[in-house]
């Protein structure tokens, strides 16, 4: 049997062959600190547990829920974005709740996209956002992934030279890998560009609420506008260390939402109803276990730029999001990312996200996530430290040959 068209369109998944290291290192006794895969560690807060629970107990729970969710979610939802945005949504029109933000990016492409439609997608970014859209069926065209001037050119480019003319272009801020935040000057040439030339905007917040100064990060939807243009994704996963729960939301322009709601009525009949109210009382509870989740963060990125940068990784520190992206150590920089990510499993005992897994402009660099707590990130750092001075040491007893070559 042939390979399947829509197979034949995804590359091997990269991370596979550094997990496959992982648990063979494991296997063999190994303590591997696993700051691969973005896995919050934190427990769930306990009365969204028990709000769960609760809600399970009750047998008329157990039937089918509501594809788009429950009203009261949905209302719950449009509530937090007035409260963190100042944005008013219709939660009846303007909020879908997903199983997770990459189940409906995944849907809404599905939704939107005829074969062979351009969408313009950040490289490196969070694997869905370019291949919801090959699975579809479309083409991507890769955009810088920093909010800058540069992006804007290479945004008029884009538009201007493919062939057929885009229909959206992709957002990710904080974004996952590069953990790079946008301002809302950015999301208004954004918008004004996208009101321009008929374009869709999508935008994935999902880190929105991990950051570590004084500035929280916008929304799109804050700009006059953009509510003719935009969705918008965000979910619950690590805001309220519920990634297992797969409960995350789509907001923003009605025809969109209505679109993804469709699909989404023919593929499924929504999270189990449990899952669902326990959503809604964490979105309508106390709020204070999200400040106690950023200042977790926040101290495992201090610890890690400081630990990786005296065993001379350095790290920029990052502004949100629970993720680093670090370049290369230069000595290593021409084995690419998953080689080096397989050589610090094997010589360090440290696993992390080989960075051409989010796009092959992604190949200097690893993605270090902050799933373990300060004293793990500490030992990773000597870890790295030991490793490194030991390849240092091999470097500089390697005998010159004649040209130039070493041996």
């Amino acid at each position: 049997m042939s390979e399947f068209h829509r197979i034949r369109r995804l590359p091997p998944y990269v991370f596979e062959q550094v997990n496959r290291l992982k648990a063979s290192a494991r296997a063999a006794g190994a303590d591997i600190i696993d700051l691969g895969m973005g896995n919050p560690d934190q427990p769930t807060p306990q009365h969204i547990v028990d709000k769960l629970v609760e809600t399970a107990r009750r047998p008329d729970t157990h039937g089918y829920s509501a594809s788009r969710g429950i009203k009261g979610l949905r209302r719950a939802q449009a509530n937090y974005y007035e409260r963190r945005f100042g944005v008013t949504l219709n939660p009846d029109t303007q909020v879908v709740a997903t199983l997770g933000s990459k189940e409906g990016f995944a849907n809404l492409a599905q939704a939107i996209t005829a074969p062979g439609d351009v969408v313009l997608c950040p490289n490196p970014s969070y694997p869905i956002h370019a291949f919801g859209f090959l699975m579809a069926g479309g083409a991507v065209r890769s955009l810088p992934s920093t909010p800058n001037e540069d992006y804007f050119r290479a945004l008029e480019r884009a538009v201007a030279h493919s062939i057929p003319k885009p229909i959206a272009v992709v957002t990710c801020f904080p974004s996952n890998p590069t953990a790079e935040v946008a301002d809302l000057d950015f999301y208004r040439d954004l918008v004004s560009f996208a009101r321009k030339n008929e374009l869709i905007v999508l935008s994935d917040i999902a880190y929105s609420e991990i950051y570590f100064d004084d500035d929280p990060p916008p929304s799109v939807l804050q700009v006059p506008g953009a509510m003719e243009v935009a969705v918008e994704f965000t979910s619950m996963s690590k805001t309220f260390s519920m990634a297992g729960w797969r409960m995350g939301f789509a907001v923003g322009n009605e025809k969109l939402i209505a679109a993804l709601a469709r699909v989404k009525s023919y593929l499924d009949y929504g999270a189990f109803t449990p899952i669902q109210v326990a959503a809604t009382a964490a979105l309508n509870g106390p709020q204070d276990c999200i400040v106690e989740m950023r200042e977790v963060y926040r101290k495992r990125r201090d610890a890690l730029v400081d630990s990786f940068g005296r065993a001379g990784f350095d790290v920029p520190a990052p502004k949100a999001s629970m993720f680093a992206w670090a370049p290369i150590p230069e000595p290593f920089r021409s084995l690419g990312s998953v080689e080096f990510a397989k050589l610090l499993i094997e010589k360090a005992d440290v696993a992390v996200a080989p960075g051409i897994g989010f796009g092959e402009f992604g190949d200097d660099y690893v993605r270090i996530a902050m799933v373990e707590n300060e004293q793990r990130i500490r030992q990773a750092g000597r870890n790295i430290r030991r490793f490194l001075e030991s390849a240092d040491k091999t470097l500089h007893n390697v005998v010159p040959l004649a040209g130039g070559a070493r041996r």
